[in-house]
Parts: structure tokens; sequence; C-alpha cells
């Protein structure tokens, strides 16, 4: 099934479902208010959702309405964690080679996470505040996993099951600040701001086949000022799938309910072609094109966005249809 939650000026949104095609909605009302309670009483609500989305599809409930977009907050629109991987070890491997530097071993069996911000997300259409361009603004195009209960010292396989939700995030970036931060050897914190999610999320179970070893098998679309940027596989090259990402913090903790798990900018290897590396399926983030940009000719050329630019994230299934929803964004001066 489809969720996503609508704006009605609180600070939880009104929960509704979505139809497959994405073209109406039904409030859960009668079922459940806000997002966080169907992922607290999972079992109890969620097969009530699944026959409210059952009649939706069939044309059968009495009170749908247009869907629009727009009007969505983040799905689940603060949570009680947001811990984002780095599971594309390709990124990892682009800008280390564009620094001239080794990805030590332990990157290929030990996932990078950092806690991010989840007390203030934003929704798919609202814009990207950011006080001055000279932070480097960047988009980055990931997948998310929302999760039940996961106990601590969960396996991976275990993990899995603990999976609700999958969505798309915009962890938007401020690389100009990342130097100085990471320095101090504590992590990102200011050049984190707050994350969008697409305006739909959906259960596993809704991709069908595309969902395989905790991992979305389905190109990730970026298009920023109107040009497709980035065509990204999501499977295949996804080192650590869900799974391993959400074991690996509940190694020494559990993980509740509302939680959400980024994979990190989805990237794919490139291919050689002439004795020059190439990249033909494009970019997910601006410093990956940056990097690529170092090791093809010796310095990047690609700027950062500028106040007035657009992203769009979204990600299309076999049939063209659009799986959550975009993503559709433009980059705007706080006031």
């Amino acid at each position: 099934m489809k969720l996503a939650t609508l704006k009605d000026g609180s600070r939880d949104g009104q929960l509704v479902v979505v139809a497959r095609d994405l073209a109406s909605a039904h409030y859960a009302t009668g079922i459940a208010s806000r997002m966080q309670q169907v992922l607290d009483d999972w079992g109890f609500m969620s097969p009530q959702l699944q026959d409210l989305y059952d009649a939706l599809n069939a044309g059968r409930a009495r009170h749908a309405f247009p869907f629009d977009p727009a009007q969505c907050m983040a799905p689940l629109p603060r949570a009680y964690q947001w811990a984002d991987g780095s599971a594309y070890l390709n990124h990892v491997e682009l800008v280390r080679k564009a620094r001239n530097a080794e990805v030590p071993a332990s990157f290929y069996t030990d996932p990078l996470m950092y806690q991010g911000g989840s007390d203030d997300f934003i929704g798919p259409c609202d814009p990207v505040v950011v006080a001055s361009e000279a932070f480097g603004i960047d988009f980055e195009a990931e997948i998310t996993v929302v999760t039940g209960d996961v106990r601590m010292g969960a396996t991976a396989a275990q993990a899995l099951d603990g999976i609700r939700l999958v969505m798309l995030a915009n962890d938007v970036s401020l690389r100009n600040l990342i130097p100085a931060e990471l320095a101090k050897g504590f992590g990102f914190f200011q050049s984190k701001p707050a994350t969008a999610f697409s305006p739909v999320a959906v259960t596993p179970g809704e991709l069908g086949e595309a969902w395989q070893g905790g991992r979305v098998h389905l190109p990730l679309q970026s298009t920023w000022n109107g040009r497709k940027v980035g065509m990204c596989d999501a499977g295949e090259e996804m080192t650590f799938h869900f799974g391993e990402l959400i074991a690996h913090i509940a190694k020494t903790r559990n993980v509740r309910a509302g939680s959400i798990v980024g994979s990190g900018t989805v990237s794919n290897k490139g291919v050689e072609k002439k004795g020059r590396m190439e990249w033909p399926k494009g970019y997910s983030c601006i410093a990956e094109k940056r990097c690529i940009e170092t090791i093809q000719d010796g310095q990047p050329s690609t700027e950062f966005m500028k106040y007035g630019d657009t992203i769009r994230i979204e990600m299309k299934d076999a049939d063209g249809q659009s799986v959550f929803g975009a993503i559709d964004q433009e980059v705007v001066a706080a006031s």
C-alpha cells in the first residue's frame, strides 16, 4: 500500500492512503490520524489500511479525492531517529580517488553511518532554504526505509523483517561546511540541514519484484534545473542492504518504530571507453560529479546549486509509472 501525510496546520499532519497510480487519496481518520500511530501498532492498523487501499484502487472508496503532492508533508513529518548510511561504496571510492586517497579495508565490511536531525523534515515540494550560496548547496538522491521495532543484537535478516515502509529522500548537504566539521572529529551537523522525503511511502510488498534482498532494483532519476543528470540503478551496486544497515544500528541499541534509515547517495561505477573512464548513468549528487571531473580533468568544473535552482528526484517502475511521487524543490534564500 501507499501512505502519505497531508498538511493540516499541525506538526504531524493528516494520514491518507494513496492510490497505486497516485491519482487519488482517502483520509485514514477512522483507522489512524498520524503515521506514527500506524508504526506503533502496525500489526493491528496496517491490515485495515490495506483494506482501504484495496477499496481505493477498485474505485469503491466513498470519499476519495484528488491527490496533490504539493500538499504533502514528509510521510513521517518528524521521527524518533534519522540515521543515514553510505551504502553505495562507489561513491566513497570516487571521493577518495579524487583526492588520491585509499578506501580503508574496513569500509567494505562495516557500514558508514551518521545520525541526522529528525525533528524538522520538509515536504517533497517545500523549498530548500539556505542562508548562503557560499555554503556549497548540494542535493543527494537516496532511498530510505522506515522501521518498526528492531531489537538490539538483531541479525541483518531479522532487521529486514522490521522494515515497514520505503521512501525517497533528498538529503541536502552544505558541502563547503563539511571539511571544517569533519576536522573536529565529531561528524556532520550544520552541514546537514533538513531532509526532504518523497510524497508517498510504500510498503516493500508494493514494490513487487523490484524489492529483493533488502534493495530497490529500480533506477533513481535526478533532474537538476530541468536536465536529467542521474539515472542511477539503486539495486545491484548497493554494497550494504537495508537489513545490514539496520543491524549495524542495532548492534548496541534497540531501533524503535518510526526510525528512518537512509542508503546514502545512490551511485554506480564508471566504464572505460577508449582509455577514459565515463559514468553513463550520471550522478545523484553534485559532489560526485565534481569528483568525476577531478578524476577525468584534474579539477572540478560544475558549481554547486544557486538560489532559483530546482531539483526533482523520482523513481519509476518497469511500466514507467511513478512509484513514490516526485521530490520537486527549489533552492531559496533564508528570509
